[in-house]
């Protein structure tokens, strides 16, 4: 077993994941997996800069992390800190890179959209070879707070793409009213929103082959969020969800809950966690958008992800 840490840190959110990896299969033990909501991307989509008070929140989690992975004896040799969306659009990113290094004596990776892509396809699908009763190729979609990435492949990527509709975004362009979160956002407001995934769409159809998947695998939290829903859990629970299939229907009827409720409503839902509550319609409502695109009638929900193939890289040294 190697022993490594792997830190993901997005638009919404930043996780972790200690872990023993088998080298021979890429099987890995959790150790010690959290995620915490920073909402680093506030503001990004407008302003093109990292705020100073989601700074402070996402450096006051890497503090954390770093006790953590400290604990576990985890060396900074066999740590990998991967940043996505939110720091790749913005100016002042040698801020949040400095401020990284000091805490946790890593340099954090600003990733492109297709090698956060890759990292999603092998977290995702590596458990998953085994599985006879899921037809190849797999569309992976991995839903974030900046982008949502897609790929489709068989035991390797044939081709990704990132595009920047991600819950987080999408909430900021389109279900605002003065500077608030609409509560619950009007018809027109939901139309845009849906344009501007269906837009996207049609960007990623140019170069990746959708119509050729088999199986729909949905990854982060707003999937995650809404198979909790869906299957009616009384708190979350990631064995529960982890591999659980969730329909198209009850997509669809979530997403009309969701986009329908208040913020109080939303947040009295059992799985929810505090950080989604705002963004989780439009998250659900990117999903539905997908499902409908790609024909799927369901989606098979997995509660590893980019982190898992974070970790896995640190392993293969690559």
């Amino acid at each position: 077993m190697t022993r490594v840490a792997a830190i993901d840190c997005g638009t919404n959110s930043i996780r972790l994941l200690v872990a023993d990896v088998d080298p021979a299969t890429g099987e890995p033990t959790d150790l010690d997996r959290r995620m915490t909501i920073v909402r680093l991307g506030q503001g990004v989509d407008r302003t093109g800069r990292l705020a100073p008070e989601a700074l402070e929140r996402t450096f006051a989690a890497c503090r954390e992390y770093a006790e953590a992975i400290r604990g576990h004896g985890v060396t900074p040799e066999r740590t990998r800190f991967v940043a996505t969306s939110a720091s790749r659009d913005a100016e002042n990113r040698d801020v949040f890179v400095r401020g990284v290094v000091d805490i946790l004596g890593v340099e954090p990776e600003v990733i492109t959209g297709d090698q956060e892509a890759a990292f999603s396809f092998t977290g995702a699908t590596r458990e998953l070879a085994g599985r006879d009763h899921l037809p190849r190729p797999y569309l992976v979609v991995d839903i974030g707070g900046g982008s949502t990435e897609f790929v489709v492949g068989d035991d390797a990527v044939r081709a990704a793409r990132s595009v920047d509709i991600g819950c987080v975004r999408l909430t900021e362009r389109h279900l605002l009213r003065d500077g608030k979160i609409a509560d619950p956002p009007t018809p027109e407001q939901i139309a845009a929103m849906r344009a501007d995934i269906d837009a996207a769409l049609d960007l990623v159809e140019k170069t990746v082959p959708l119509a050729e998947a088999r199986t729909l695998v949905g990854l982060a939290g707003s999937v995650t969020t809404v198979a909790g829903i869906a299957l009616g859990l009384p708190e979350y629970d990631s064995e529960a969800i982890h591999h659980s299939r969730i329909t198209v229907e009850q997509v669809a009827r979530i997403t009309e809950r969701l986009l329908t409720s208040t913020h109080e409503e939303r947040a009295a839902i059992p799985v929810m966690h505090p950080g989604r509550v705002d963004v989780i319609g439009a998250g659900a409502g990117i999903l539905l958008s997908i499902m409908e695109r790609t024909g799927a009638g369901e989606v098979v929900v997995s509660e590893h992800d980019i982190l898992d193939g974070i970790a896995w890289s640190v392993v293969e040294g690559v």
